[in-house]
């Protein structure tokens, strides 16, 4: 099949194994809808099902398997100018119906105002070029993805689509989640106003249109709705922002509204839906932050500004709440009170902090190493940054400790390669302090008697970068000039595995190198000369053991490496 653009509408008997190929010469790639599958509701997937194959044969790689319990429309793209669909059909005496279609595309070819990401409280977003006719040939999909713990409510203002039983020319999804695959929870077309609910903080919205007859589209709009039970009011920390949460009716107890609410600077103003939410950067919005004895604290005031009745008195209650965000060890503590006068109510909840750890191409820590495991060669320069993910740009991060292990559960053996500051390898050069990132290199190794994976774990300081006596400002100490214990806001970060390339090469023979050794043995006669070599071997091999735990002992783990 080689139209530009087609509607297939298939009816299929029992015991079906059909097969279809479509190509165009030119290089554009296929887009296939299948807006309407009827197959044996009672059958098995593995028996009776449509599958889809990128490349002109079923050989090529599989993009997706359709059965009777799919709850999403699919929707397959080829790489290149072919693409091929297999169906197979029970033994079941019933009438199967499906309705393809498809249309060739180009992704250097895009349509305005098709699609995009949704991230606000709220929003609204229409069809291209409405309320004009939509385009044909259009694929859109909007990402809606509101903050945690609220819902989204999509409301339809108006749908003017082509009318079908099925919906299978031009067509609205909706799902209820991030992606396409995440459960469909309506499918619309025809006219009307539909209103859906999402069960968590994402939603996706899809348009496809086919080649014929093109109406106004739809017009919609979306808010947020805060899920989780608060009674008054509710603050949780993390390393860029504080987030308070304000029930509608407690304000309400009091007189107020969100419009009576103010932080220390007027102009940040909160986020409404169901609830009152102040999203507080730590560095913006008029947060104070203080250091002292070893502790960074984050504060910031939520101010009632009341009407008053006359110029000299007010009958509502004066009422404010205190933020305040308090780091320590490897999370972050969180403290709310509320003045109501002399009133004071005290909520303590807990957060991490969040740190990265990666590896990079070169010393510009440009490009970050997304491969996983990362298979390098022995003595390979390796660059590692950890970061701060964090909007105070008055922090640093040091790097404590850091320490390699051929297990992710860092149990021994270790190997040191940064401790108190320094650096304990010969191949270890660590970097001067760089605002939110702790970046060091060093020669890659594997541990003797191991696997050839290599983990790492760095232990970081985070410190006031205008603080010239943190542990952070000291640099290396050979001796620990501070008790670093009581720091409150460290972390750890994680990578690995690491692995050699020769092991990734090696690994799929390693079975058949052991087998055909054990085979070749077998061949051999056992006679006495071959006893008599075995006996003085294993003598050997108990003398080299016994030497070398002794010297396993006296070393400890820091020479449990092996440098090519």
């Amino acid at each position: 099949m080689a139209d530009t653009h087609k509607a297939l509408i298939l009816k299929l008997n029992a015991d079906e194994n059909c097969t279809w190929t479509i190509y165009r010469p030119e290089n554009k790639s296929i887009r296939s809808i299948f807006s309407h599958v009827q197959l044996d509701p009672d059958g098995r997937c593995e028996s009776e099902n449509i599958q889809v194959f990128d490349g002109p044969s079923t050989n090529g790689p599989l993009l997706g398997k359709i059965c009777s319990e799919n709850d999403y429309v699919p929707v397959f793209e080829s790489s290149s100018n072919t693409l091929t669909f297999q169906i197979l059909t029970d033994s079941a005496r019933i009438q199967r119906n499906v309705f393809i279609f498809y249309y060739f595309f180009s992704y250097d070819t895009s349509i305005p105002g098709c699609g995009g990401y949704l991230g606000a409280l709220e929003g609204s977003f229409t069809s291209p070029n409405y309320p004009k006719p939509h385009p044909e040939l259009a694929y859109c999909v909007w990402h809606i993805q509101v903050d945690q713990g609220y819902r989204i409510k999509l409301n339809f203002k108006e749908i003017f689509l082509e009318v079908d039983a099925h919906c299978r020319f031009d067509f609205i999804a909706v799902y209820d989640g991030s992606s396409t695959n995440s459960g469909l929870i309506g499918k619309v077309c025809g006219r009307g106003a539909p209103t859906f609910e999402s069960s968590s903080d994402s939603l996706t919205v899809v348009l496809s249109t086919d080649y014929a007859n093109s109406y106004r589209g739809f017009s919609a709009s979306y808010a947020s709705i805060y899920t989780e039970s608060v009674n008054t009011t509710s603050l949780t920390c993390a390393s860029d922002k504080m987030r308070v949460i304000i029930n509608k009716s407690y304000l309400a107890s009091f007189g107020y509204d969100e419009n009576n609410l103010q932080l220390n600077d007027p102009t940040c103003r909160p986020k409404v839906s169901n609830v009152v939410e102040f999203a507080i950067p730590l560095d913006e919005c008029g947060t104070v932050k203080r250091v002292e004895d070893h502790s960074i604290t984050y504060t910031n005031i939520i101010t009632f500004t009341a009407s008053p009745t006359s110029a000299v008195i007010t009958r509502q209650k004066h009422l404010q709440i205190v933020v305040k965000c308090e780091m320590e060890h490897n999370s972050t503590v969180e403290i709310m009170y509320i003045t109501e006068d002399d009133v004071i109510q005290n909520q303590i909840a807990l957060g991490k902090y969040n740190t990265s750890m990666a590896l990079f191409e070169s010393n510009l820590f440009e490009n970050p190493i997304l491969e996983s495991p990362y298979y390098v060669d022995l003595n390979q320069t390796l660059f590692v940054q950890v970061s701060l993910h964090t909007s105070d740009p008055n922090l640093v991060v040091f790097l404590d400790t850091c320490r390699a292990s051929p297990t992710s559960d860092f149990a021994s053996p270790t190997y040191d390669l940064i401790r108190s500051g320094c650096s304990r390898d010969e191949t270890c050069e660590v970097y001067p302090l760089s605002g939110h990132h702790g970046r060091f290199q060093f020669n890659a190794f594997k541990f003797l008697r191991s696997l050839s994976s290599v983990y790492l774990q760095c232990k970081v300081l985070i410190c006031d970068s205008d603080d010239p006596q943190s542990r952070c400002s000291q640099g290396c100490v050979s001796r620990r000039k501070r008790d670093i214990s009581s720091y409150k806001w460290k972390a750890d970060s994680i990578l690995g595995p690491i692995r050699l390339k020769r092991d990734r090469s090696a690994s799929g023979n390693s079975e058949l190198l052991h087998r055909t050794h054990a085979d070749e043995t077998q061949s051999q006669p056992f006679d006495g000369l071959h006893l008599f070599s075995f006996g003085v071997l294993a003598l050997n091999a108990v003398i080299v053991a016994t030497i070398a735990v002794k010297r396993f002992v006296n070393q400890g783990t820091n020479y449990k490496y092996q440098r090519l």
